[in-house]
C-alpha cells in the first residue's frame, strides 16, 4: 500500500479554477479547445498623447503577465491615429516605463500607423460592398442624427450614395481635395441599433496634421474603433483586452472584422474594470491641466500618479507589480484604497532599503560629559532585513542633533521618549540622560544638556537596566545638510472629482502636498546615486532625487512609515 496521499484530480482540478480570474480562465478554456492553434498573444495599445499612469501600470502587468504565464508574447503598439495630440517624446516615455516595469515586448514596437496603407485598403473594400459611405453632415448635424438609446437615429441623407460616388470622394479625401471637417467616411450599420457606436460610426476624419512618423503623407487618419481590431488582426493578436468603458464597443470591433472578411484568426475583445485609485485622478485630460498649469513641476513630479513620477518616488516595479497582483482582475467597477498600494511599497522597501540616519526637525543636545573635541566611529546596521547589507560605521562626538519631537519637556503618561531626568538610548550610540533644558530668552527651547553612560556603547545596557526608549541623532559637527522634499497625497479627497458644485477637481488639492524642510543627514548619504532608497530611520522611505549631487543633496520621501491618513479618516 503507498505511502503517497491520494490526490483527487478533479478536487485539485477545481481548486486550481478558484485561483484563476475570468480571463485566465477564458484563456485555459481556448487553449484546452485548441483554438488559434494554442497560441497566446497580447497587446498593449497606448496612445501616445501623455504619459502613463498607474491605471497603464495595471494594463500592463496583466497583458505582459498573462503571455508570460501562457508562454505567449506581447506586442507593445501605439496608437497614433491622431497626430494633433502625439509626440516622440511620449512614445520614448512609455519605452521606458514598460521596460522599467520589468517586461520587454516582441521584437519592435509597432504602431497603427504602420496599417495606414492595410486600413485604407480595407475602408475600400467596405465602400465596395455598399458598407461605407461619405458623409457631408458636420460633426454637429451627424450628433444631433444619432438619436438616444430609446429613440433611433436619423439616417444620413447622404447614406444611399453610390458605390462609385463614395470611391471617387473618398479618394478627394485622401487626396487632401476636401477641407477638413466637410465630411467623414462612416460604416453603413443601423441607425436604429440600441447600441450607440453601431450608429453609423466615423471610420475616418481628414486632418491636414503633420504625423510623427508618416510625416505628410497622410491627410486622413481612422478613427480607434476602426483601426483597433484590424490593427489587432494583422499583428495575430489572439486575446484583445481592454478596460471595461469599451465593452459597449465590442459589437463594432466584431462587426468589422466580420465584413471586412477577414479569415484566419481572428483577435477576440475582452473587457476587465479599469483601476480606479482613491485621493487620484487618472484623467489624462486632467493630468495635462495640472502640468500645463504649474500646479505640479511636470509629469515626473513624485506627486502625480504617472509611472514616470511614481519612480522619481522611490517606487520599485516590484512594488507596483505586487500591487497589480493583490487588486486582481475584476469585472466590475470599483475604488481601490490607494493605502493598499503605500503598503506594497513599505513591503518592497523594507526588505531592499539601507537604514540611514537623519534628523528633519532639529533640536541640538550638549552630552556635558562627553570628552570635547572627541570623535569616534560606531557601527550601524544596514539593513536588519537583509543579512548580506552589512554594516557602516557613522561618526559621534559631544553635540549632536535629536528630532524636536523627541522630547517633552512636560510630557504625558504615554510619552516614553526624552524628557527632564529621563534616559533613553541613542540608536547604535550610548544611554543618555536629560539634565537640563535651554531656552532662549523668548522662552524657546534651543538645547538639552545630557549626560551619557561611557559602559553603554552601542546602545547596549551595562548592567541590565532597561529604557524604554531609542531615538535617532545625527553628530552636529559631521551632519549633512540637504532639502528633503516631504511629499504626500496630492488630493485631500477620496473621490478627486467629486468636487463641490461649481467647482472643479483642483479644489480638492492638499495644499500641505509638498514640505520643503533642510535635513541634517549622516554623511554616508553624500555617495548616494541618483533613486538608490534609504529608509531614514523612524520617519520613512526617501530616495535621492533624479537631480541629487553630492554638491546638492536633494531627497524625495516616497512614503511614511506608517498610514497617517488612516488615522485621520478614523480607520485606525
Amino acid at each position: 500500500m503507498s505511502d503517497h496521499p491520494v490526490v483527487d484530480a478533479n478536487a485539485a482540478s477545481e481548486e486550481k479554477k478558484k485561483s484563476l480570474n475570468f480571463i485566465e480562465l477564458m484563456i485555459e478554456e481556448d487553449l484546452k479547445n485548441g483554438k488559434n492553434n494554442g497560441r497566446v498573444h497580447t497587446r498593449f495599445p497606448p496612445e501616445p498623447n501623455g504619459y502613463l499612469h498607474i491605471g497603464h501600470a495595471k494594463s500592463i502587468c496583466l497583458n505582459f503577465g498573462l503571455a508570460e504565464k501562457y508562454n505567449g508574447k506581447t506586442n507593445l503598439r501605439f496608437d497614433d491615429t491622431n497626430p494633433s495630440t502625439e509626440d516622440t517624446e511620449y512614445v520614448d516615455s512609455i519605452m521606458e516605463d514598460v521596460r522599467w516595469l520589468g517586461f520587454q515586448w516582441d521584437k519592435e514596437p509597432y504602431y497603427a500607423s504602420d496599417y495606414f496603407d492595410t486600413l485604407h485598403e480595407y475602408a475600400i473594400r467596405l465602400i465596395e460592398n455598399g458598407k461605407a459611405y461619405v458623409c457631408h453632415l458636420t460633426q454637429e448635424e451627424a450628433s444631433a442624427n444619432r438619436g438616444t438609446p430609446n429613440k433611433p437615429g436619423i439616417e444620413s441623407p447622404y447614406r444611399y450614395r453610390s458605390v462609385e460616388e463614395n470611391l471617387e470622394l473618398f479618394r478627394k479625401m485622401r487626396n487632401g481635395e476636401l477641407p477638413e471637417g466637410t465630411c467623414t467616411l462612416r460604416a453603413k450599420i443601423d441607425m436604429a441599433s440600441p447600441n450607440m457606436h453601431l450608429r453609423d460610426p466615423a471610420m475616418y476624419r481628414i486632418k491636414f496634421a503633420h504625423h510623427h512618423r508618416t510625416g505628410d503623407k497622410w491627410c486622413i487618419y481612422p478613427m480607434y474603433d476602426f483601426a483597433h481590431g484590424q490593427s489587432d488582426y494583422v499583428e495575430g493578436i489572439t486575446h484583445s483586452i481592454c478596460t471595461l468603458e469599451f465593452e459597449v464597443h465590442r459589437p463594432l470591433y466584431d462587426w468589422f472584422v466580420e465584413n471586412i472578411g477577414l479569415t484566419g484568426d481572428r483577435p477576440y475583445q475582452t473587457e476587465f474594470a479599469r483601476l480606479n485609485l482613491s485621493y487620484t485622478v487618472m484623467s489624462k485630460r486632467k493630468l495635462l491641466q495640472l502640468v500645463n498649469e504649474k500646479i505640479v513641476t511636470g509629469w515626473d513630479d513624485p506627486r502625480m500618479p504617472t509611472i514616470c513620477g511614481y519612480r522619481r518616488r522611490g517606487y520599485t516595479p516590484e512594488s507596483i507589480r505586487m500591487f497589480a497582483d493583490k487588486i486582481g482582475v475584476a469585472k466590475r467597477e470599483n475604488l481601490i484604497d490607494v493605502s493598499l498600494l503605500e503598503h506594497c511599497i513599505r513591503e518592497d522597501l523594507n526588505k531592499k532599503a539601507n537604514r540611514a540616519l537623519a534628523v528633519l526637525n532639529p533640536l541640538k543636545m550638549v552630552i556635558t560629559n562627553y570628552p570635547e573635541g572627541q570623535t569616534e566611529e560606531l557601527e550601524a546596521i544596514n539593513n536588519p532585513e537583509d543579512e548580506n547589507a552589512g554594516t557602516r560605521m557613522v561618526p559621534f562626538s559631544r553635540e549632536v542633533y535629536i528630532e524636536r519631537d523627541d522630547f517633552m519637556e512636560d510630557p504625558p503618561k504615554k510619552f516614553f521618549r526624552l524628557a527632564p531626568g529621563r534616559e533613553v538610548r541613542l540608536r547604535y550610540a550610548y544611554f543618555i540622560k536629560c539634565n537640563d533644558v535651554i531656552k532662549d530668552n523668548d522662552g524657546n527651547i534651543v538645547a538639552l544638556h545630557c549626560t551619557y553612560d561611557p559602559e553603554s556603547k552601542g546602545g547596549k545596557s551595562p548592567d541590565g537596566r532597561s529604557v524604554k526608549a531609542t531615538i535617532h541623532w545625527v553628530s552636529a559637527e559631521h551632519a549633512v545638510k540637504a532639502e528633503v522634499r516631504l511629499y504626500d497625497r496630492l488630493f485631500v479627497s477620496p473621490n478627486p472629482d467629486d468636487a463641490e458644485e461649481g467647482k472643479d477637481f483642483k479644489s480638492n488639492l492638499n495644499p500641505d502636498s509638498l514640505k520643503l524642510v533642510t535635513g541634517l543627514l549622516e554623511p554616508s548619504l553624500l555617495k548616494a546615486t541618483p533613486g538608490e532608497k534609504y529608509q531614514f530611520e523612524r520617519i520613512g522611505y526617501f530616495c535621492a532625487d533624479k537631480d541629487f549631487t553630492p554638491e546638492k543633496p536633494v531627497f524625495n520621501r516616497t512614503v511614511s512609515l506608517k498610514d497617517t491618513w488612516a488615522k485621520v479618516s478614523g480607520q485606525m
